[in-house]
């Protein structure tokens, strides 16, 4: 069976040229070494299935080769190619009836030694090896001694000898032996010669079986010793900026090259640009101004745990703020409470806006039915329209469900400001039954994913029961060692902030004062006690208190948040 077209785009590695079409259908991509696998690829009409590669020689009679005698020195019309480098690398080549090149012969040579031939054909680039092509180092390799300020390597034996022209054949330039695909063991058989080099440049093809070939190769090498090659738009090789005169071009290219560091590793000099002009984080003001004066507000970006004990205002404290967030941002916000049914959290939040207690049927009742409407026209809808969303769960969710419906809020709905009321409901879900292993992985997974997204999310968090005589109902101060499960709590959020309140007092005000403290803030550093919030039972609101001094508070010292 034969090739019938050759010099195709491949729509895996999106190589530009390097597909031949057999006359079944099925097609080689000679770029990344296999057969393609899609059924729907027009070239594929034949098996789905990976076949084996193929032995090329079978397309070409296998000739018995004589390395000292077959072909010619020539030029390398086909690739512009002069005869001078043809020679320099020891390339000969072989020529059909019509005086047209048939085939390239690239040797290899080991300690001045031909080794291995590698024979392509230039009209479908199929190629065969003869000789001993594994004791093979890389192409070139003979010509430039060990040592030395810079070495180029490349994909292929013509891109090795265009990028040498082109360098104004002044520069060691090497080419690895079979394509992308062996890149990373030819340069771990010649680690030590490669090595030798102060500077290794790596100019593999701009597609993506090349680039992340060099990727490979730059991590093999020792740090800072490797520089990956960028190549101009529209050029895919050095031999295609050699057919295009591009020498000055290529000149910076090489000298440009960037120092590889691994993801998550940069030079500091190379980002001064980006430093300066990096974006300022969306923030917002908290609704109280004893966390504003500690914090300087909400950022996205920014994982917030709010802590404490049952009955101390989480709640309360996370519905004043998911209302704050809707009536003060034009962003969309999006609220998960696993404990309870989504009509409760749309009435919690409403009930912000009427200062009532609206779950309660007894008070719903009291306001018309226009009143209630235009409380909910005034968050839900107007301008309001498509901003909010709440989680609508129906029985038990695992942990994965749960995660794919707080990313779709972030991705698919665009909430910058989202709300997980509680972290140990996630926990409860989970078949693992070892408590902290599972926190950290839930941590590090929110953590993740505020990275990644940018989304401010407000996590509700419980605290670890205290032993000995006095219990958070009795408003103990607490400390990061209280978060109850896993210190990767307090480590992965960006601002902790706790609630305290001594339930059992007999002054009714300071019954229901809720202290806030900071136990952790990354933006800011400071922490301590920031401010005290007063809950009124009527309305089921929070005010900030203007003094410390609860005790002395009257009601004329008490200064509500909202009006």
């Amino acid at each position: 069976m034969a090739f019938v077209l050759t010099h195709q785009p491949c729509t895996e590695c999106n190589s530009s040229d390097a597909l031949s079409v057999n006359e079944d259908g099925s097609a080689f991509c000679f770029s990344h070494g296999a057969w393609l696998k899609d059924t729907n690829n027009p070239h594929k009409n034949g098996s789905s299935q990976m076949q084996e590669v193929p032995n090329l020689n079978r397309n070409k009679p296998r000739e018995p080769v004589s390395f000292a005698d077959e072909g010619q020195y020539a030029a390398l019309r086909d690739r512009q190619i002069s005869l001078e480098t043809a020679k320099k690398f020891g390339v000969k080549v072989t020529f059909d009836q019509a005086g047209d090149i048939k085939k390239h012969i690239y040797p290899y040579y080991d300690s001045n030694e031909v080794v291995a031939n590698k024979t392509r054909f230039v009209d479908n680039k199929s190629f065969f090896w003869s000789g001993e092509n594994k004791k093979a180092p890389l192409f070139g390799q003979n010509l430039f001694k060990e040592g030395g300020k810079y070495i180029t390597i490349t994909e292929g034996e013509c891109d090795a000898m265009a990028a040498y022209e082109l360098l104004g054949s002044k520069w060691p330039v090497v080419s690895i032996k079979s394509g992308a695909q062996s890149a990373e063991r030819d340069i771990k058989d010649n680690l030590e010669y490669i090595e030798s080099f102060e500077n290794v440049i790596i100019a593999f093809d701009a597609d993506t079986h090349g680039r992340e070939a060099a990727r490979k190769v730059a991590r093999i090498l020792k740090p800072s010793k490797s520089k990956i090659l960028t190549l101009p738009e529209g050029f895919k090789d050095p031999n295609d900026m050699l057919k295009g005169n591009q020498h000055a071009q290529f000149v910076r290219c090489f000298w440009d090259a960037k120092t590889y560091t691994p993801s998550g590793v940069m030079n500091v000099s190379e980002n001064r640009d980006k430093y300066k002009n990096r974006e300022k984080k969306p923030s917002i003001p908290f609704p109280w101004q004893g966390l504003n004066d500690k914090l300087e507000g909400m950022h996205q970006g920014e994982l917030i745990t709010i802590t404490g004990g049952t009955g101390l205002g989480k709640s309360s404290v996370t519905r004043e703020l998911e209302h704050w967030l809707i009536k003060q941002t034009g962003d969309n916000v999006g609220v998960i409470a696993l404990e309870e049914d989504w009509r409760r959290t749309i009435d919690g939040i409403l009930s912000i806006e009427a200062n009532a207690k609206l779950h309660i049927d007894r008070i719903r009742e009291q306001f018309t039915d226009q009143e209630l409407d235009d409380f909910f026209d005034v968050l839900y809808d107007g301008e309001n329209r498509n901003r909010v969303w709440v989680h609508a769960h129906h029985g038990a969710n695992d942990i994965d469900a749960i995660f794919s419906k707080l990313r779709f809020m972030i991705v698919g709905c665009d909430c910058k400001w989202v709300v997980v009321d509680h972290l140990h409901m996630l926990v409860s879900t989970s078949a693992d039954g070892d408590e902290r292993r599972t926190i950290d992985a839930i941590m590090h997974r929110l953590r993740t994913l505020v990275a990644e997204t940018g989304v401010c999310l407000i996590l509700v968090s419980h605290l670890r029961r205290i032993d000995g005589n006095k219990g958070h109902e009795n408003g103990i101060e607490t400390g990061l060692n209280h978060l109850r499960g896993s210190q990767s709590i307090a480590q992965l959020s960006d601002c902790v902030l706790s609630l305290e309140r001594n339930q059992q007092s007999t002054d009714a005000v300071e019954a229901s004062t809720t202290k806030v403290r900071i136990l952790k803030s990354r933006y800011t550093g400071d922490v301590g006690l920031a401010t005290h919030l007063l809950y009124d039972n009527d309305t089921g609101r929070l005010a900030e208190i203007a003094t410390d001094d609860i005790t002395n508070n009257s009601e004329e010292d008490i200064v509500l948040g909202f009006e």
